[in-house]
């Protein structure tokens, strides 16, 4: 029995649309993987069947093709385990196939079934809800990331096997909830303050003119004179991010996979300071399958370099 389940890959910040297609038919037992798919999907062929077997549920002992669409797109990641899963067991006819148009599925499997989170979710739910897709299933931790978007229904799981109940019986689920509002306006708490540094009134003049006007800032003295101290407090006095804005910056550090730990939203305009010794690729960002670098991630904050040198022809 063929069996199409959606889940979707990110390319730089922006979701496609995958299918998963996966074929149950007879012949001795095999697993193949075909659609440009990396390593970490070659190996979760073993994840997902210790998760069906551990999960009470079967994994069938018969030939299984597994097509991720397009063919001509690289996917790679852990993220596809989840709807690979139930695409086997859909095939099976384990599971109620009915509802696998409707839904985007992602997550990680463990050999115990549980989910684990994965990085890039908020785009793909933006992406899903373009997609005019009913619904995104997802890892319990990252249900909240995912309710940041409006209009589309959310569910986090955190074992496989209530993920093949809400198939059955989507009913006795209810989405995800996220008040907007209250978490993008509570008290933001933690942003070093410019009113906590005495003196340096030349320095803290250069902070506001570059805060209201948006320009570049070169801080000049020794080492301990607070140059990082002082930079450090330039996002406390530029103007909040709108909604718009945070989502944008969020989107961004979630398909860098840092904000597994921070909530849902950055409600703070980011402060990035590299090393001076950081690579090209690690500040412009980029890579065979392309990733947010520093000068990304400061997307409507500030990027803070703690050196700058100048060679004897005055070029920097």
């Amino acid at each position: 029995m063929l069996a199409r389940v959606w889940s979707a890959s990110l390319i730089g910040i922006d979701a496609v649309q995958v299918g998963v297609e996966v074929d149950v038919s007879g012949g001795l037992p095999k697993v193949i993987v075909v659609g440009l798919p990396d390593a970490a999907i070659q190996e979760s062929r073993e994840r997902v069947k210790a998760a069906l077997k551990n999960s009470g549920l079967i994994f069938p002992l018969r030939p299984i093709l597994i097509n991720l669409t397009p063919a001509d797109l690289r996917k790679e990641g852990p993220s596809f385990d989840l709807p690979i899963a139930i695409g086997i067991l859909a095939a099976s006819e384990q599971i109620d196939p009915q509802l696998l148009g409707d839904y985007l599925f992602l997550g990680e499997l463990s050999l115990d079934g549980s989910l684990r989170s994965v990085a890039g979710v908020l785009p793909i739910a933006a992406a899903a809800k373009q997609m005019g897709m009913t619904g995104l299933v997802v890892p319990e931790d990252n249900a909240r990331e995912a309710a940041v978007v409006e209009g589309l229904n959310v569910y986090g799981f955190n074992h496989l096997s209530q993920v093949a109940g809400f198939l059955c019986q989507p009913e006795d689920c209810a989405p995800a909830e996220f008040n907007i509002k209250a978490e993008f306006n509570r008290q933001k708490l933690g942003i070093p303050d410019l009113k906590e540094v005495k003196g340096q009134n030349h320095a803290r003049r250069a902070l506001e003119i570059s805060a209201a006007g948006g320009h570049n800032l070169i801080l000049v003295g020794p080492p301990g004179s607070g140059k990082t101290m002082l930079a450090r407090r330039l996002p406390g006095i530029m103007p909040s991010l709108s909604f718009g804005e945070a989502l944008e910056v969020s989107q961004i550090h979630s398909v860098a996979g840092l904000l597994k730990n921070k909530g849902t939203l950055i409600e703070e305009r980011p402060f990035r300071g590299p090393h001076h010794s950081a690579s090209g690729p690690s500040l412009v960002g980029g890579g065979s399958v392309p990733r947010p670098g520093e000068i990304s991630l400061a997307h409507r904050g500030v990027l803070f370099f703690q050196k700058l040198t100048i060679d004897n022809a005055g070029k920097s």
